[in-house]
């Protein structure tokens, strides 16, 4: 299975990268969507979330208030370390349980924090979406209709651009026109699929 890690930092476009690849007929694997899994009510992640974090985390129904953990571990760097120590191993776990089902040359994982987790092996491409900070905070405050100081606090607890691009094997930079970038995609899963390709003969 010939494997692609997407990554990239808040407000660099990463999901219409991941839906554009999509279209193209890639298996998307979505950490996010796969973080919300492993933390469903009635998982035992969850069970370790409101052991530390307490009941006022989860919501009336007893689901796991993302909000309220977001921006608790926003503001404690020991939370937020602890989060991804927990959440990390298993979100991976069902996202390769996942990939061994896809179909397809290869497979696309979506995986926004990639940087930070620290755990970069066992993947033969990993592509990096990047666009300057000042587009980040531009977008970010737009899209979540926060303040500037709010959107820094968020790009401040990621990796850094130079940490990102310092574990890339290819960059897409998200800064000109749609058509632009789907182009340059294109021509990515066009790499890959001949990579791919390359790989499985020389087994």
């Amino acid at each position: 299975m010939f494997t692609v890690a997407l990554t990239g930092g808040i407000g660099s476009g990463k999901t219409a990268v991941s839906d554009e690849f999509a279209r193209l007929g890639v298996t998307v694997i979505d950490a996010d969507l796969v973080a919300r899994d492993v933390v469903a009510k009635g998982e035992p992640l969850l069970a370790g979330i409101v052991e530390r974090f307490g009941e006022s985390i989860l919501l009336e129904n007893g689901e796991l208030d993302r909000k309220a953990l977001r921006t608790r571990v926003f503001e404690n760097s020991r939370d937020r370390d602890w989060l991804n120590s927990l959440l990390h191993p298993a979100i991976r776990k069902r996202m390769m349980d996942l990939a061994e089902a896809a179909n397809g040359p290869y497979v696309l994982f979506a995986i926004p924090l990639l940087a930070e987790s620290g755990n970069t092996r066992g993947f033969d491409r990993i592509l990096v979406v990047d666009v300057p900070e000042a587009v980040q905070l531009q977008r970010t405050t737009a899209r979540d209709s926060i303040t500037r100081e709010q959107a820094q606090a968020m790009l401040a607890a990621q990796a850094s651009r130079q940490e990102r691009l310092s574990i890339a094997d290819d960059i897409v930079e998200n800064t000109g026109s749609l058509e632009d970038l789907y182009r340059h995609i294109r021509q990515l899963h066009k790499n890959y699929t001949t990579l791919a390709r390359n790989k499985t003969n020389l087994r």
